[in-house]
């Protein structure tokens, strides 16, 4: 993830969703008190156990069958997505891996998405564990899994999204270096028809920092919206970024919200820069409103020093409540 570094151009549709009813929002049993930051710690841990991840790599391959086995136990059905690309050290073989719950859920479309990368970036000078970079936030998915599986009705609404390749084999992400596992999963929605497409995703990245400060990324970079308006000129289906970027606000307002009323306020913020990750396929690509919530201020970003004790099970509790909150009282409402 990296501030100000330009973007590509790809294809571009209007999202849509299933719109069923969903449960309402019960204040005195939320899913957002079942979270346990020691569980979802648990998981960053055995993340790491595993060594470097990089893209293409045994250590992950092993994470991924970790992934595969845990999540199977909670009720949920998983899927990969794998796909080759060229890439500055070659051609490499990624895999997004993706869960419903339950296989019935695989029949029909999806509410929203909850993701995170969990691959970690290649280094030849050092050994780099990404325990809060790819470790925190896939760790804490897996537990918010959990919590979602003990409300089969809620869960069924949502795919968990593992994306492979977020980090780039050079310097930083560029418009042909990294994001490789969002921008293939984005392209992919466009094969969909557009009632079958996500309404809104979340992306945590870095949420595990011991202490921890939140600034959530809605904005979209101006090279982006500069694409869109020349694809558009050029008479390609283009996202209808003025509904996306109101979606945004909206999941940014409300995240302000959620975290207020757990009392969470001084960890949670909005940035006032856009951030370049996973999330902007999704915005971009395929219109599927998506906002991250990223603690960028983490001094141990890509040096040796990311490790397991840098990162806390308190903040991955606050980051999981916060998120799973705004999730089970704003997002699936619908009501935006």
């Amino acid at each position: 993830m990296k501030r100000l570094a330009p973007f590509l151009a790809l294809f571009f549709l209007l999202p849509t969703g299933c719109s069923e009813p969903v449960p309402s929002f019960n204040e005195a049993d939320p899913l957002d008190a079942k979270v346990s930051g020691e569980k979802a710690f648990s998981h960053v841990s055995a993340l790491v156990g595993f060594g470097p991840r990089p893209a293409g790599s045994e250590a992950l391959e092993r994470s991924r069958q970790y992934l595969e086995k845990e999540l199977a136990t909670l009720g949920w059905v998983t899927r990969r997505q794998t796909f080759k690309k060229k890439t500055p050290r070659g051609q490499i073989e990624f895999t997004n891996l993706t869960a419903r719950f339950g296989e019935a859920a695989w029949e029909g479309p999806v509410e929203g998405l909850l993701a995170s990368h969990y691959d970690t970036k290649l280094y030849d000078q050092f050994e780099f564990l990404g325990a809060n970079d790819g470790g925190s936030s896939t760790g804490l998915l897996v537990e918010l899994a959990r919590v979602l599986a003990e409300r089969p009705d809620t869960a069924r609404r949502i795919e968990l999204v593992f994306f492979d390749g977020e980090e780039a084999f050079g310097t930083n992400i560029t418009a042909n270096d990294g994001l490789y596992g969002s921008k293939h999963y984005a392209g992919q929605w466009l094969l969909k028809p557009e009632r079958d497409r996500p309404r809104w995703g979340v992306l945590l990245d870095m949420v595990g920092d011991a202490d921890l400060n939140i600034r959530a990324a809605v904005r979209i970079p101006g090279q982006s919206i500069r694409e869109l308006a020349e694809a558009k000129e050029k008479g390609a289906p283009v996202v209808d970024m003025v509904k996306v970027e109101e979606a945004l606000q909206f999941f940014s307002r409300h995240l302000l919200d959620a975290a207020g009323e757990l009392d969470l306020r001084d960890h949670v913020g909005v940035s006032p820069d856009y951030i370049i990750d996973d999330h902007i396929p999704l915005n971009v690509v395929s219109g599927i409103p998506t906002i991250n919530l990223i603690d960028f201020d983490f001094p141990s970003w890509h040096t040796p020093a990311d490790t397991l004790d840098k990162i806390s099970a308190d903040s991955l509790a606050i980051t999981g409540r916060v998120t799973l909150r705004l999730v089970e009282k704003y997002l699936l409402a619908g009501d935006w």
